[in-house]
């Protein structure tokens, strides 16, 4: 995968699920709280960072976010980007409040006990449909781990540190 042109990660908004209708629209399944503020954040790009896709929002569906995307005006150049994935760089999202953080910094923090013991690293954040849950590859093995993301399981994480502490159900 060639490098972006960009310093900051790529972050993944939403993808690209289906054409929807003849003039070019697309459904995007977003991954933003409010499924419309895809369109938010300027162009979207794909995953090498190398093209942008430039959204406008038409109307929110149960099907997910009924868009036109610029350059795209007939059904068959939208089938073409059924899959598409929608990015966009880490700097460009708004600052977390103090109490929040973005799923995507939780990556590559190293997982510790409530006593500083060091249990593994956080490999991703998974959502099965009960929540989400922090993934941890347990140190010094290849077999992971999952610990809910709440305040129970989950008292502390310190960015300025990179440690999560956590507390094994």
């Amino acid at each position: 995968m060639p490098e972006p042109d960009h310093p900051s990660p790529l972050i993944l908004l939403g993808h690209i699920s289906t054409a929807q209708g003849i003039r070019g629209e697309v459904v995007i399944k977003s991954y933003t709280a409010d499924p419309e503020d895809i369109a938010a954040y300027g162009p979207l790009l794909d995953e090498t960072g190398t093209r942008a896709f430039v959204i406008t929002v038409v109307r929110v569906t149960k099907k997910g976010v009924i868009a036109r995307i610029g350059g795209v005006s007939d059904r068959n150049a939208a089938e073409a980007l059924r899959g598409a994935k929608l990015y966009i760089p880490r700097d460009r999202l708004p600052e977390t409040e103090e109490d929040e953080v973005y799923h995507a910094d939780l990556i590559g923090l190293e997982a510790v006990t409530t006593d500083g013991e060091v249990v593994g690293e956080i490999i991703a954040v998974q959502n099965f449909g009960a929540g989400d849950l922090l993934e941890i590859r347990l140190a010094g093995q290849r077999r992971t781990e999952f610990v809910p993301l709440d305040a129970h399981f989950v008292p502390q994480i310190d960015m300025d540190t990179g440690k999560v502490t956590i507390v094994m159900p």
